[in-house]
């Protein structure tokens, strides 16, 4: 757990020995940017697999997974986890941050790309916590639907259409989330880092419990930029992520 003292931290040097070691650093940055680069090169050769026709709901009923494309050849989404009529406070905090480290699509659109959210809940269930979070992106229920394709949460799903037809082009989940989760890349470019007990850090780094900060009294740490949240009883010791 985190030490109440002040806690270590880098040690001072001169600008020109900074310099030094930070150009020795950013040799294996750009190292690890064009290993990027080759995996993304890598994705867009998959192979894909065709989805069968399913309906979702969503703000207008039935929607056919087709339709929601509105147009557009591509569709990328995260897949929300739900908790069966549990409260907007014990709902996924892991969702909760990936979520709302992305707020607009604009840029994807403007690259012939729909963003939306799937959730596994009900759409009565999900559309009122939308609305409390003050969600952007249209929300759809996967609720009752059993294909991992179009099912499931914690996950990012790339779709392609070609005619009426739907394919599968990449997933990822774990920690391939990340890549909406501004926050924690921003947190991995500090002196502290995410400040999580996995982490390698100098001894005497703080240090909390892996996922621990991701809640304050009881609720998800977005939500507290909600109007009217409130603490609630302390939440359970399961984390989902």
């Amino acid at each position: 757990m985190r030490s109440t003292d002040t806690p270590p931290a880098p040690p001072v040097v001169d600008r020109d020995t900074w310099l030094r070691e930070r150009n020795d650093l950013l040799v294996r940055e750009k190292a690890h940017t064009r290993e990027g680069d080759a995996i993304a090169a890598a994705r867009r050769r998959l192979p894909m697999t065709e989805i069968d026709p399913v309906k979702l709901v969503g703000e207008h009923g039935p929607i056919s997974l087709l339709d929601i494309f509105d147009g557009r050849d591509q569709l990328v989404v995260y897949k929300h986890m739900w908790h069966l009529g549990k409260p907007f406070e014990e709902q996924c905090e892991g969702c909760t941050l990936s979520i709302w480290n992305f707020h607009e699509a604009s840029y994807l659109a403007a690259r012939g790309i729909r963003f939306a959210v799937f959730s596994e809940g009900p759409y009565e269930e999900i559309a009122p916590f939308r609305e409390f979070m003050g969600y952007l992106h249209p929300w759809y229920s996967t609720h009752g639907i059993d294909d991992p394709a179009v099912a499931g949460g914690g996950v990012i799903a790339c779709y392609l259409r070609r005619d009426d037809r739907v394919f599968l082009t990449y997933e990822t989940t774990g920690r391939g989330v990340e890549a909406i989760m501004g926050s924690l890349k921003l947190l991995d470019m500090t002196a502290y880092g995410r400040q999580e007990v996995w982490e390698d850090s100098p001894d005497g780094w703080p240090q909390d419990p892996t996922y621990s900060w991701w809640r304050r009294d009881g609720r998800p740490v977005a939500q507290w930029s909600r109007p009217g949240a409130t603490p609630v009883r302390p939440p359970d010791q399961q984390h989902c992520h």
